[in-house]
């Protein structure tokens, strides 16, 4: 009888797997098992095929029956093979397609609200912003509606919208989410360029951003999304709903990836103040100790001061001031000041700096992600077993690369506003802007205004 060869398929797992013995020892058991069982059934269809041949010499009556039982013999061999291939599969599965599967646990800390006990929320969301307004923001907003107990008030100039939403096949869904009443149409103007003056808010009352705000300051609306100018998104937050009482400057806060993956760090101020005063910061640093406690659930977070160094004589002229008011603060733990190296460890739940520093900060991380990826492909083994090895961790390569680029994680919250206000990534697609309403449905669902509102009755906030 001819010898069967092993399964390519578990040939190449034993190449890939060769350096490791205890890998390789499982390995090796299930492909014996799975060969085992092919022989036996091999045998069995053999002989069924001799037995059925000396049948029909014999007589065509009792071959007839015989054909039927040697029928019946090779589906039970058949069912051997299978249950031997499914052992083999479910033994070697975990190991092969997810290799880094506890780099996979918990990409993003809000994924663990329970979505489907939380109260369905109407969110504005400026349908115009963005660099590729509006058919990839209207597609994470329907996914959006679809996964978590939000409303939307999708805003932006209605033909341009229907017409985006008809390219991409999604004219339909749109229809049944209007009827169902968890989608609705509001008309506006355009949006506020991103080469524009955030001033140009003031001109331009039909913008699409200031007519979703508008939804927010007269209670409409529970939150507001936008892509587009970040500048003119503040702008219009504070001539249209205001700043929270005591906060002079309202800070973006943006979630960033550390070594333990369920707890990320808030790094405030990331872009919305250039120029900071002590006092800026003081507050970056008591409205992030409310959104750390609120909507990351750290019962008592560690507040960082971005410094070049650990001591507190280091630093300029803000630094040491700011040290001196983060010291004397009793509200929340004050863990000293962080060095750049420190921001991704985990040692600090919430980092502040000035807006400067934190939107260089910001851009940088955005770049890890591709760079770390592109490092790890020039490493792989060349020839046949680098690309088993690339084919086998080409999809956990890239979700390294989406817990690294701060894009993929949707937006960052404008806090010291009296709203709740996502901005999103000029670049955002469908699963950033589903992200970003995650993340907003986290915030209002949480509290986070109700105590940001109770900052005004600090003593520190009105001396």
């Amino acid at each position: 009888m001819q010898k069967i060869n092993k399964p390519r398929a578990i040939r190449r797992l034993v190449i890939w797997y060769k350096r490791n013995s205890a890998v390789t020892s499982i390995v090796d058991t299930a492909a014996s098992s799975a060969l085992t069982a092919s022989n036996v059934a091999g045998n069995v269809v053999s002989s069924a095929g001799s037995v059925v041949s000396t049948a029909s010499n014999v007589a065509s009556n009792v071959a007839g029956n015989v054909v039927s039982s040697a029928e019946s013999v090779v589906n039970t061999a058949s069912s051997v093979v299978s249950s031997a291939s499914s052992i083999a599969k479910n033994t070697l599965q975990p190991l092969v397609f997810d290799p880094l599967k506890r780099l996979q646990n918990n990409d993003n800390v809000l994924d663990r609200v329970e979505d489907s006990q939380s109260k369905r929320i109407w969110i504005a969301v400026d349908g115009m912003g963005g660099d590729y307004a509006p058919g990839p923001i209207l597609e994470g907003c329907l996914e959006a509606i679809s996964r978590f107990p939000i409303n939307i008030k999708f805003v932006g100039n209605i033909e341009k919208v229907k017409d985006a939403a008809e390219q991409i096949g999604l004219s339909e869904l749109l229809e049944n989410e209007m009827e169902n009443n968890r989608l609705e149409l509001i008309d506006s103007g355009e949006s506020i360029g991103m080469n524009e003056e955030a001033t140009a808010v003031r001109k331009r009352k039909n913008a699409s951003i200031n007519v979703a705000m508008d939804l927010v300051r007269n209670n409409k609306a529970e939150a507001v999304y936008s892509a587009g100018n970040s500048g003119a998104m503040m702008a219009s937050a504070i001539f249209r709903i205001g700043r929270l009482k005591g906060i002079d400057r309202p800070a973006i806060g943006a979630l960033f990836p550390t070594r333990d993956q369920t707890r990320p760090v808030l790094v405030l101020d990331v872009g919305a103040n250039t120029d900071c005063k002590p006092s800026y910061l003081h507050q970056f640093a008591l409205l992030g100790n409310i959104y750390a406690k609120d909507v990351l659930q750290v019962k008592k977070p560690r507040i960082g001061l971005l410094n070049i160094g650990e001591e507190e004589c280091k630093g300029n002229d803000l630094s040491l001031k700011t040290f001196e008011l983060l010291s004397s603060e009793k509200s929340f733990d004050f863990g000293g000041n962080c060095e750049g190296r420190d921001v991704l460890s985990g040692s600090f739940d919430v980092v502040v700096c000035d807006g400067f520093t934190g939107n260089i900060l910001l851009k940088f991380l955005e770049s890890v992600g591709g760079v770390l990826l592109d490092i790890l492909r020039s490493e792989l083994p060349r020839g046949r077993r680098g690309k088993v090895g690339s084919a086998f961790l080409k999809s956990n390569l890239l979700r390294i690369k989406k817990r690294l680029d701060h894009a993929e994680h949707g937006g960052a919250l404008l806090l010291g506003v009296n709203g709740i206000c996502v901005i999103g990534h000029g670049s955002s697609k469908s699963l950033s802007v589903v992200s970003a309403l995650r993340l907003a449905h986290s915030a209002v669902n949480h509290g986070v205004m109700e105590n940001l509102n109770q900052l005004q009755k600090l003593q520190v906030l009105n001396s």
